[in-house]
């Protein structure tokens, strides 16, 4: 049997109702007896949170987990709460590059001991890729594998929680059992290095219009080091009567480094497309192409983990590792 390493970190599928909703107990018993029987299973928490109360600390403690397990499993699962588990998939696909082994995310929305609980075929299909012998890190979610750096929550309460955004699935289930597309996991040449390292300094803005453009004094003199711009359609800020592009400009040369977006979840941005684009790519913002939001949060994080040059974190921002941007 396949070793299976079970890290549990709260989230809804080990929640019960206590005095003020639900809540993460770790006394519960999240394996179902089938998968117990199918794999030789190890079970470590490592963390008992919801996944609101995940961030940058957890994350780093994560990859370390992880990194310190990957030679003794053949596969690791982690389960962690929704609402921040495509940030925690895409930021371990950073910390973890290179690593040889599968490492599948899942989570539920419904718990585990809820009579109705999505909860058990989501653990059935994160076990079933974590043996499937493809390095990586995953999402696993409603019969569904998905890329870990591609992934997105768009429902709240549906049992399709999460989408593939600008990529193909990684697989499926069906009555086939577990169907892996095999030409849609991304090749990374190097060995596994723990990367934890990261800046906790970076904003995520969306764009409104009319935005002031004196937030961006606010956010220099809270320290910021990176801002992603989640900008209009396929790339755009307004420069008439509130001058956000001068803004840019202004904190390119204090050293803040910007990344733009699309507000839009699929397709990619193209900044050249109009003169609004244009004119943010003349400040020295980086385009983050089709990356998701939550890809190009992290990624900035680690970028500046790694560097303070500006165009180091420019170079490393840039190219994709493991097939976050297409």
């Amino acid at each position: 049997m396949k070793k299976i390493l079970l890290l549990t970190t709260g989230g809804t599928i080990s929640s019960r109702l206590m005095g003020e909703g639900l809540e993460p107990d770790p006394k519960l018993d999240l394996l179902p007896e089938s998968l117990k029987a199918s794999y030789e299973v190890t079970v470590k928490s490592i963390l008992n949170l919801d996944s609101s109360n995940i961030q940058p600390e957890e994350w780093q403690l994560v990859a370390e987990e992880v990194f310190k397990a990957k030679d003794s499993y053949d596969g690791i699962v982690i389960s962690h709460g929704t609402d921040t588990m495509a940030y925690t998939s895409s930021v371990l696909t950073f910390m973890l590059l290179g690593i040889r082994i599968p490492v599948v995310l899942t989570g539920s929305q419904l718990p585990i001991d809820h009579p109705l609980t999505d909860g058990v075929d989501n653990l059935r299909t994160a076990f079933s890729m974590a043996a499937s012998g493809r390095g990586g890190i995953f999402l696993a979610f409603d019969r569904k594998v998905i890329l870990g750096c591609r992934a997105v929550k768009t429902h709240t309460t549906d049992f399709g929680a999460f989408d593939s955004v600008n990529h193909p699935l990684i697989a499926r289930v069906s009555g086939r059992g577990l169907e892996i597309n095999d030409d849609a996991i991304p090749e990374y040449d190097g060995d596994c290095i723990l990367r934890k390292e990261i800046s906790k300094k970076v904003f995520l803005l969306k764009l409104t219009p009319g935005l002031d453009p004196g937030i961006f004094d606010m956010l220099m003199d809270l320290d910021y080091r990176g801002i992603v711009i989640e900008a209009f359609g396929a790339g755009g800020l307004h420069f008439i009567r509130r001058n956000l592009v001068e803004k840019l400009e202004l904190l390119r040369k204090t050293g803040i480094t910007v990344v733009v977006n699309s507000q839009c979840l699929y397709e990619t941005s193209d900044f050249t497309l109009y003169q609004t684009g244009q004119r943010v790519l003349k400040t020295g913002a980086i385009e983050s192409r089709d990356m998701t939001t939550e890809a190009a949060v992290t990624k900035l994080m680690w970028s500046l983990g790694r560097t303070d040059d500006p165009e180091k974190v420019r170079e490393l921002f840039s190219r994709s590792y493991f097939g976050e941007i297409s």
